[in-house]
């Protein structure tokens, strides 16, 4: 062949159900809209929506009881929509006051909850990323009522459990000291008081729950919105880094709240080591604020954080120590951060203050977090950053990976070539030396014994006898082992060895067997230059900010 309270609130289940994601994007979203007493003011919020497009020409239609219209994106185009100030939720046990998205491709969302300068923030779950069971934290401590007297005022009253319900009907059971089975339609939302220590919410089917108060006490005898999405349990151990507790704070004070087996208890938390290792999930709280953390398991390549109007946003970065090179801010690498150890860990956080509309940060070999955080007239608000990829690369912000694929068979140069053009792609071509670097990490069977050469996209002109890829890029890198290439008696094709460390090319006669690497290039997000601003902030600074 040819200086505030701040609570962690640790929870950690039996045995859970567990779901996962590779990005917050999807094409199915349920949202409700907690009712929002803040500054006991009668005023309505004035809630609203972001959704950004990851690809051109996608319809998103927008549907309730106030509402039926649709528009159509661009990739990357953020769309406000502001709904009927009627799809706040009242005191209702059960309601219909749902707001459903549909995209034609997938969509981020994200909602903001804003009255006066209470401000809630929150990244929604796409309907095929939901679990069936969730666990109820520990309620945090808030201080006391502004009117102790009238016990019928809703800032008195105790947290709430928010359920909404997906396309589907559901019977969902909310686990205490007695169990309570709510039965939903389609679209439905139930309201639950935390109470009786409440431990778990089970479901037939996916759901969201949000757990808060409409209306938390804060510290100037006012009162304001407090919401998170909880996320769905896990069973196995994770670790949480807590990027917010700085060791320079002397008056940084922090507990843990554990929930194991239906029962709660107080822990004393040191800063000086933000480590949480559970079977559960972690939720940072402090006044005006409860943050979902992100456990080490689900970190990822590439974040986009949209800002807030009339607010100072902010992107806090958590990544392993070693790992900090690679890290982009929109088109340009992240310049002389200012990082902060965390105790205990190998990891390091940074802050940056965000200007313009939006901000896609992203990393090109590695894993990491993001948090989108802000300040507005002194009320914080935040949640986990919005994930568009957990695959790094080096071009940026994967929409679809690449795809890398030994042939089944050995061949010849010709034949290898054909061979990948029938499963439509490309036998692969190397102009960069940061593809060499990620092909070696991931070609299966490398270094195995079992797989020693492999033919890529290279071969000599039989006119110049010049050296060209077929994906006609400039070959200006080059991973030749030491003598090669001979003269073009020699070898007129490229093979790459893979039974050592280095994936060292040499040239081959092009009718000697060897597997072809077939490779398809990723999509890639494309980030506008002028969406990339910041600032950066050193731990001081982001503590003066946030009190």
């Amino acid at each position: 062949m040819c200086p505030v309270l701040v609570l962690l609130l640790l929870l950690v289940p039996v045995d859970s159900e567990t779901t996962s994601a590779d990005s917050s994007a999807g094409q199915k979203f349920v949202i409700a809209f907690p009712e929002n007493i803040a500054y006991f003011h009668p005023e309505s919020a004035d809630n609203m929506v972001k959704i950004m497009a990851l690809h051109g020409n996608t319809k998103v239609s927008f549907t309730s009881p106030e509402d039926n219209s649709s528009v159509t994106l661009t990739a990357g185009e953020i769309h406000e929509y502001h709904p009927e100030a009627a799809l706040e939720l009242s005191r209702s046990a059960i309601s219909n006051q749902t707001l459903q998205i549909t995209s034609s491709r997938p969509i981020i969302v994200h909602v903001i909850h804003q009255k006066k300068k209470s401000i809630q923030t929150a990244l929604v779950t796409p309907a095929d990323h939901l679990g069936t069971k969730y666990l109820v934290p520990p309620v945090p401590p808030i201080s006391g009522p502004a009117d102790p007297a009238n016990h019928d005022a809703t800032e008195n009253s105790p947290f709430k459990l928010i359920i909404v319900n997906m396309d589907k009907e559901n019977a969902i059971t909310v686990k205490g000291e007695e169990d309570r089975v709510i039965s939903l339609q389609p679209y439905q939302v139930a309201q639950v008081w935390v109470q009786d220590e409440l431990r778990a919410v089970t479901a037939d089917q996916p759901v969201t729950v949000l757990f808060g108060h409409t209306c938390a006490i804060s510290d100037d005898c006012t009162c304001g919105q407090l919401f998170t999405v909880l996320p769905p349990t896990n069973d196995e151990e994770q670790t949480f880094y807590i990027p917010l507790v700085s060791e320079k704070d002397a008056e940084y004070e922090a507990f843990l709240l554990l929930s194991e087996e239906g029962s709660t208890r107080v822990m004393s938390f040191d800063p000086n080591s933000p480590v949480v290792k559970t079977a559960g999930s972690v939720i940072l709280y402090r006044p005006g604020l409860l943050l979902t953390l992100t456990p080490e398991t689900e970190f990822a390549a590439c974040f986009v954080a949209k800002t807030i109007p009339n607010a100072e946003n902010f992107a806090v970065i958590l990544v392993h120590k070693d790992q900090t090179d690679g890290i982009h801010v929109g088109t340009e690498p992240l310049d002389n951060p200012v990082w902060q150890k965390l105790k205990g860990s190998d990891y390091v956080t940074t802050t940056l203050l965000i200007i313009g509309p939006k901000v896609v940060i992203w990393h090109a070999s590695a894993r990491m977090t993001v948090y989108f955080m802000g300040s507005i007239n002194d009320a914080v608000f935040g949640n986990p950053g919005s994930v568009i990829s957990k695959t790094p690369d080096f071009r940026g912000c994967v929409l679809t990976p690449e795809t890398i694929e030994i042939g089944a068979v050995e061949g010849s140069w010709q034949e290898s070539l054909m061979y990948c053009k029938k499963h439509n792609l490309d036998l692969v071509s190397i102009p960069w030396p940061d593809l060499q670097r990620q092909l070696s990490l991931n070609i299966p069977l490398a270094g195995t014994g079992s797989l020693k050469k492999l033919w890529i996209g290279m071969r000599r002109s039989s006119q110049t006898t010049v050296w060209y890829w077929l994906n006609a890029h400039l070959v200006n890198y080059t991973n030749w082992g030491q003598g090669e290439p001979g003269s073009e008696q020699e070898g007129q094709c490229a093979i790459m060895s893979v039974d050592g460390n280095d994936f060292e090319w040499r040239d081959a006669d092009c009718c000697e067997d060897a597997h072809p690497i077939c490779y398809r290039e990723p999509e890639i997000f494309l980030v506008e230059p002028g969406s990339t601003q910041f600032d950066e902030l050193g731990p001081n600074e982001w503590l003066e900010l946030f009190g």
